[in-house]
């Protein structure tokens, strides 16, 4: 059976077909990785995508599931679903996009610390050891601080791209107001936070966190807190740079919302606030030091505690432009970038068929196609075209993109049904085709001009 039928697919509208035809017009016929551009950006929307009402009947939702695993990550179905933003001005796509932001919303209000969905009360975990017990709605409650800042970044992406504000309504105001709750929270986590997790028999020691599941130590930074990576792996040190940046970055857009849509000045006022305190904890304790200037640390903890290393999972280090926090071109970006793609890097790998970054959460020696994807979306022209055709030469003859693949052999990859992985593919193929995705996120007002000299207090 086709797996659109078995996860209820909605036919894909004419305008997503236009945009697919347009770009592999102005792609070439030549173009190996652009042939593969429709099957890719398609992918999640025939595989992963159904309309729910699992929540409400009398208003349904959409929900998305990330591809190999029947359950709903906020990141990951943010991810899936930026392609579609293209075409968002269609009533089709706005309609399917608008929805996966009410269950975003929804998914914060039943459990802001969660960060994988059931589409129900099903009861199904990821591990149904995970103390304390996740709620029926649950699959997973690590708690994750992109996890919140993904439906931030969505929903207004959709404001910006589609020219409506539907769906930023009184359910997502609400959901706001809960991650406002949470991220100040996190902030002073030693006192002001409730969230623990302990994985008692998971097989990985990143799984679970220390101290009776409070997780290590941390100083007050003005940043916020994250029990855990983007990949799921635990944060070795609390204060995850990328992810913080990529909150600070969405609440100036919240802060947009709310003076336009929504006509909140005090709301506007809190959002940029919070902001400004995450940026002065990133700045102050998130550099190190080098000789020709500074460059940015993937964790810290406040305490002197440093972690040197980057993941390919987003956000990054390498994804940093993508978050919208600060520009390509910055001279600390650009050093941080140059130490994220090389052997400083633990987890860059170089092979006969690839390099590029990989993972703990993955095997030794294999990269992932998404940081791939960013190493091309934050780079030069030619690096976008070099990325591309890497791309497609290592899809081990299936044709779409995998979690990560052997730099020596492609076709050795894990999890052959990943969304996010072949939505990333599809950004960079239309970003090369000139459609550009990143102009509908929110930009920090002050990306292309950090004072870092004056403010940093470099850890050494």
């Amino acid at each position: 059976m086709d797996k659109s039928q078995v996860n209820g697919g909605i036919p894909v509208p004419s305008a997503l077909k236009d945009v697919i035809t347009a770009a592999e017009e102005r792609l070439g016929a030549d173009s190996a990785a652009g042939q593969l551009l429709g099957q890719c950006m398609l992918n999640s929307w025939q595989t992963a995508v159904r309309r729910s009402t699992a929540y409400d009947e009398a208003s349904p939702d959409v929900f998305v599931i990330t591809g190999d695993i029947d359950a709903m990550w906020l990141r990951d179905s943010a991810a899936q679903l930026r392609p579609y933003l293209v075409a968002a001005r269609d009533a089709d796509v706005y309609d399917v996009l608008a929805g996966t932001v009410l269950r975003h919303a929804r998914n914060v209000l039943i459990d802001p610390y969660a960060n994988g969905f059931n589409d129900g009360p099903t009861g199904a975990h990821g591990d149904p050891n995970d103390i304390p017990t996740p709620g029926d709605w649950i699959w997973e409650r690590k708690y994750e601080l992109d996890s919140l800042c993904a439906p931030l970044h969505f929903g207004y992406a959709l404001w910006k791209a589609s020219g409506r504000s539907d769906h930023l309504d009184e359910t997502f105001r609400k959901a706001v107001d809960t991650i406002f709750d949470v991220w100040e929270a996190e902030q002073d986590h030693a006192t002001k936070s409730q969230y623990t997790f302990i994985r008692p028999e998971g097989p990985f020691a990143h799984d679970t966190l220390p101290n009776d599941g409070k997780g290590g130590d941390v100083a007050h930074t003005g940043m916020t807190w994250s029990g855990f990576r983007p990949s799921d792996d635990r944060c070795e040190y609390g204060y995850l740079i990328p992810a913080n940046a990529m909150a600070s970055a969405g609440l100036q857009g919240l802060a947009e919302i709310a003076e336009q849509v929504w006509h909140d000045e005090e709301l506007a006022r809190r959002a940029r606030a919070l902001s400004e305190q995450i940026d002065e904890g990133i700045l102050r304790h998130g550099t190190r030091a080098l000789e020709d200037g500074e460059r940015l640390a993937y964790e810290v903890d406040g305490l002197g505690g440093v972690n040197d290393m980057d993941d390919a999972n987003l956000p990054s280090l390498l994804g940093l432009p993508l978050t919208g926090w600060i520009t390509p071109d910055d001279a600390v970006y650009q050093r941080t970038r140059r130490f994220v793609l090389s052997d400083e890097n633990p987890y860059w790998y170089s092979g006969a068929d690839a390099e590029g970054v990989g993972s703990p959460h993955t095997p030794d020696n294999h990269v992932w196609p998404i940081a791939l994807a960013v190493a091309g979306l934050t780079g030069t022209p030619d690096e976008r075209l070099a990325a591309a055709e890497r791309l497609a030469a290592t899809t081990g003859g299936t044709g779409l993109m995998h979690e990560s693949f052997h730099v020596d052999d492609p076709s050795v990859f894990t999890r052959p049904w990943f969304g996010w992985a072949n939505a990333m593919f599809a950004e960079l193929m239309l970003a090369i085709a000139g459609f550009d995705i990143q102009q509908f996120y929110p930009k920090h007002p002050k990306a292309d001009a950090w004072d870092w000299e004056a403010t940093a207090e470099v850890v050494k």
